[in-house]
């Protein structure tokens, strides 16, 4: 029988596998669209009429009214309230159609049948109503400003883990008092990562904006000078703490989910909503917002979020100390011109726009000529004056709006490399001459290329630019390229370079070129008793 089981289990899969082929059903879109449903009366057309009413059945446990009743209690808290029993009927009943409110099953103690017929519609919150409700009240009654982050709780958290691995140790386990605490863990870090997370979208809302300046930049540079520096070093002081313990309890998540489950409770099922802390789940999640198992860890995206708020923060020193070259925001001037022409009549307000923009009449357009002696006087006629050149813009559309796409900025790649390929091909034409001039050695007579004569010349010209006189021998060393040129003075003697496009001659010196070692650049005179005068004469 065991085979034919099998087979069965196997084709009753397989049956139900093209079923959900043939008619796909996701199992939570239809509970997705119940839950948001709940949102709904917020958004609704009374809205107030239905906040008013979730505030009366969600304000203390287990309210159960009934449309008069309610009726009656809006009344005092809201007077002069205009609702009907009826309307407040209909509008409990669209609640309980979108899952807010649920019908009561209590039986109310009436004395007539009127008054049974009346009460016998009752109502309450349902779970996630109240619960909807409440998030809606605390999002309402919440405000603009910056929310203080409880850094208290990390070293509450320090020593709650410390109590446990003592509960652990201790025998016999005291199972309430460890439950106590791994629940004081669970919400003081639910805690502590919402008021983080609400500070730090509240600091980058804040310092994002363009217009931040004055006292409200000063207060802002110094809430976050001093308060994200303290959340800084307590989340560096405790952080490393909490991870180390976590790690330990992890070692014996077994003895503490064992205990937990062992103490009085709603059975464990798909539809339990446990307490936190009581799955495995639970603690690999805490442990690895302290330890950045699964990516980086909460401690390290606390030190980026106050570490890009500081940046931002310099960034928005700069714009402000850059703004119009006057080192200040001008956001408060906008807003009292703003007030100025707000108040002010139409004649005022043209006035107070021309005194504020320079928009006097025709000075605004700019198009007279710019040079002093061409300006016409106020008696010359327009038919002697010089034209005056007038924008294209100007002329045919009256204004000065540029027209058509932003030219593309451009890329100075290419000319960097062209600028590269021709230094490099003048250094390489440079050492060819160097090698062309020491190859030669001494000078007299030796025929050489134009640039060859030119490095000589530029040598030449170093070793006679301090003075034209020599009295002994001199070199002019060139290390990029590896030559030495030495003159010596001879009187009557001629170093004669012979070349394409003419000769070089050289007078009363001796002109030499040899292969340079190591060394800086240098000209070096050797005196001697008889001064030489120095020239040279090119013939073509």
């Amino acid at each position: 029988m065991a085979p034919e089981s099998d087979d069965d289990d196997t084709q009753a899969r397989i049956i139900g596998a093209r079923e959900s082929l043939v008619e796909p059903s996701p199992p939570n879109t239809i509970q997705t669209a119940e839950r948001l449903s709940l949102y709904r009366y917020v958004t609704a057309e009374s809205t107030g009429e239905y906040l008013q009413l979730m505030r009366l059945f969600t304000e203390t446990l287990l309210t159960d009214l009934s449309a008069a009743e309610a009726h009656e209690a809006l009344l005092r808290t809201v007077p002069g309230i205009a609702l009907s029993v009826d309307d407040i009927e209909h509008r409990c009943r669209q609640l309980v159609t979108w899952g807010n409110l649920v019908p009561s099953v209590r039986d109310a103690r009436v004395a007539t049948v009127s008054e049974w017929l009346r009460s016998r519609s009752r109502y309450q919150a349902s779970k996630l109503g109240g619960r909807v409700h409440r998030q809606v009240d605390d999002v309402l009654r919440a405000s603009d400003g910056a929310r203080e982050i409880a850094r208290e709780l990390l070293g509450g958290t320090v020593q709650t883990l410390e109590r446990i691995l003592a509960h652990l140790d201790s025998k016999p386990v005291d199972g309430d008092a460890l439950a106590s605490d791994v629940t004081t863990v669970f919400n003081n870090q639910r805690l502590f990562a919402e008021s983080a997370t609400d500070f730090y979208a509240f600091v980058q809302g804040r310092i994002s904006r363009d217009d931040l300046g004055g006292t409200e930049y000063a207060a802002f540079k110094t809430l976050l000078l001093t308060y994200v520096d303290l959340i800084s070093a307590d989340v560096v002081r405790h952080a490393p703490a909490v991870a180390a313990l976590l790690e330990r309890i992890e070692e014996r998540i077994d003895v503490v989910l064992t205990i937990l489950d062992a103490l009085p409770g709603l059975p464990s099922d798909e539809q339990t909503e446990r307490s936190p802390g009581r799955t495995r789940a639970d603690w690999e999640e805490l442990t690895a917002w302290y330890t950045g198992r699964r990516g980086r860890s909460g401690p390290t995206q606390l030190r980026s979020a106050a570490d890009q708020a500081l940046g931002q923060l310099i960034a928005n020193a700069k714009r402000m100390l850059a703004a119009a070259g006057t080192g200040v925001s001008r956001r408060a001037d906008l807003l009292r011109l703003a007030v100025w022409f707000d108040e002010a009549d139409t004649v005022t307000a043209h006035r107070i726009f021309d005194a504020a923009f320079g928009a006097y009449p025709a000075r605004h357009l700019g198009g007279r000529p710019d040079e002093e002696s061409a300006r016409a006087s106020a008696t010359t006629s327009w038919w002697d004056s010089d034209p005056v050149d007038v924008p294209l813009s100007l002329r045919e559309r009256g204004d000065r709006t540029a027209r058509g796409r932003t030219s593309r900025v451009p890329d100075p790649g290419l000319d960097r490399e062209w600028l590269l390929a021709e230094a490099q091909a003048e250094a390489d034409n440079k050492r060819a001459a160097a090698a062309e001039l020491a190859a030669a050695g001494s000078l007299n007579g030796a025929h050489l290329s134009p640039a060859a004569r030119e490095l000589l010349l530029d040598r030449l010209a170093e070793l006679i630019a301090v003075d034209q006189v020599l009295t002994g021998p001199a070199t002019s060393t060139a290390t990029d390229v590896d030559l030495i040129i030495t003159a010596t003075p001879v009187a009557g003697t001629k170093t004669v370079v012979h070349c394409s496009d003419g000769d070089l001659t050289v007078h009363d010196l001796e002109v030499r070129a040899d292969p340079a070692g190591t060394g800086a650049c240098t000209v070096t005179y050797r005196p001697d008793r008889v001064g030489h005068q120095v020239s040279t004469e090119t013939t073509a």
